[in-house]
Parts: structure tokens; sequence; C-alpha cells
């Protein structure tokens, strides 16, 4: 167990077309959420951009330099984490006819998907460290060992520190090997991701096994999607993970309770105090991990 975590907030993600009016859209209430959250106790926003008309998410520049200007020149200073996730979304055909690709299919270059962080210079952007399929018809999130290379060797280069996602064990592979070839700076930084399509399950025995898989050395964050979201909060510190929440992830504080993101901060620091955790300010979270601030 650990006695200090930081926790993330993960404002609004870039998946379905959200029905909720809790989850923020535009840069201007994604910013908002994020600095309320910010000020209930996240040390860290994980912000994606979404479509001003279509909802979805994605990786539009003049709408993530918005969102960063927002955050930045507010009276907050969470640490900022860019999602890097949008551009590798795969829709197939039918299973009897897999092309052409439907109009969903969103493929990108590698450093295509990095053109936001190449000007915002975040501390953090994140790297799915794998392909995973989705619940939902002929859907795949590809990231190819090679596409996963390149981009960590920019990100080194640019020194922003990269998130390394992993949605089931097999992920974990590929990041032991990023760290093995010298890809990934310093000590590594990884989110456990339980709960994501066909990913890891978000139960006690996966976790375990995934936190097995974790190189030596590195600095871990543990979350579950719906409603197992705010359980994993006591859980993640006693298996040495530090804390995700938010709308990303799950829409609820309980039962049929509609949540924004400060709600859900707000419970996980009053979970983590009644454990006897505390939770670490943002400058704390830049100094455990040496980031570079450029901003």
């Amino acid at each position: 167990m650990i006695s200090e975590v930081f926790i993330t907030c993960a404002v609004t993600g870039g998946g379905p077309v959200p029905s909720q009016e809790t989850v923020p859209v535009t840069p201007q209430e994604i910013a908002d959420a994020a600095i309320e959250a910010a000020r209930a106790g996240a040390s860290a926003v994980h912000l994606h951009v979404r479509d001003l008309k279509t909802r979805r998410g994605v990786l539009d520049l003049g709408l993530y330099q918005e969102l960063v200007k927002r955050v930045r020149d507010s009276d907050v200073n969470p640490v900022i984490n860019l999602t890097t996730g949008e551009g590798c979304y795969l829709a197939l055909g039918s299973p009897n006819a897999p092309l052409p690709l439907e109009p969903q299919t969103d493929m990108l270059g590698a450093l295509e998907r990095l053109v936001h962080v190449e000007d915002l210079r975040p501390e953090i952007c994140t790297l799915d460290c794998g392909s995973l399929v989705s619940k939902a018809g002929e859907f795949v999130m590809v990231n190819t060992i090679g596409t996963l290379r390149m981009m960590a060797a920019r990100l080194q280069e640019l020194g922003v520190k990269p998130e390394l996602e992993a949605f089931d064990i097999g992920h974990l592979m590929i990041v032991q090997d990023l760290v093995k070839e010298g890809l990934i700076d310093r000590q590594p930084l990884i989110q456990m991701c339980l709960g994501v399509g066909y990913g890891a399950p978000p139960d006690l025995m996966t976790l375990l096994a995934m936190a097995h898989q974790l190189p030596p050395g590195a600095v871990y964050s543990a979350f579950a999607v719906g409603p197992m979201q705010l359980p994993f909060v006591a859980l993640a510190p006693l298996i040495g993970a530090n804390v995700r929440v938010g709308l990303e992830d799950n829409l609820y504080l309980s039962r049929g309770r509609l949540a924004n993101n400060a709600q859900l901060v707000q419970q996980a620091t009053e979970i983590l105090d009644r454990i006897g955790v505390r939770v670490m300010s943002p400058n704390e979270m830049r100094e455990k991990l040496k980031l570079k601030v450029y901003a």
C-alpha cells in the first residue's frame, strides 16, 4: 500500500456521442470541467476534444489550442495530460464483407496523431499500448508496434512523458519492450485500464495479474470503467497504484445519480482520506514524475 497518490480526472473522453448533459463537449465546457476538477483535488486532467457538430472525439488542433489555453490561463495549475488516442479507429464492413471500410474509420499516421502534442507541449500525453476489439460491431482500435515505436521515439525527442495505457495483460508486454528498447525515459508511467471493450475485466484478480507484469521502477495508476470506478479508488493504493476518475469512464456517483467531474474527484478524495491516503498536489506530482513544464 502507498500512503499518497495523485488523482487524474479524465474529463470527457472521445468515445460514443454523449447523451447526458453532464458530459462536456465544447472547449469552454471541457476547460470549465477540468478547472472545477482541479479545484476539487485532481492533480492532473486528461483531455480530449469533441467535434462541435457531431460531438464525437476528434483530433482538431484549434479546439485543443482553445481548451489548453483556457486551463493554463485559469487560477489552477493541474498537470495537463492530452490524449493521442484519436486516429486509430478501424470500422470494418460486415463479417462476411469487411471491405470497403465504413466511413467511421479514422486512421492517421503515427506523427499525425501527435500534432497537438507538438504544438502545445503538455507535460504528459497518453500512448495506447496495443489494439483492442470493441463490443460495438466490427470496430477495432489499432495500435501496431511500429506505430507505437515511432510515437514513443518522437515523444522522447519532445520531452513529453508518455502515459502508457494498457487495456489488457498482453499490452504490458509491449510496454516492457518499449522500455527495453530505450524508447521510454526514466521511470515509466503506466495506466492500467480495466473494463474497456474486450480488454481486461474490472476485477481484483485480473488487476493483480496485470500488476505482476509491470516493469521495475514503474509509477502506475489503475482504474475501471462503469460502476467499478469508485471501488477502484479504494483498491488502487492497496497495490501501489495511483487513481483516475472522471466522466470518460463513468457517469454516475451512485445508482441513478448522474455525476459531474468535480463530484467524482471529491468522492475520490473522501474515499482516500477515509483509508489514510493523501492526495498529491499538481506540483508534487510534477516533482514525483520529474515532468518538463513548457508553459
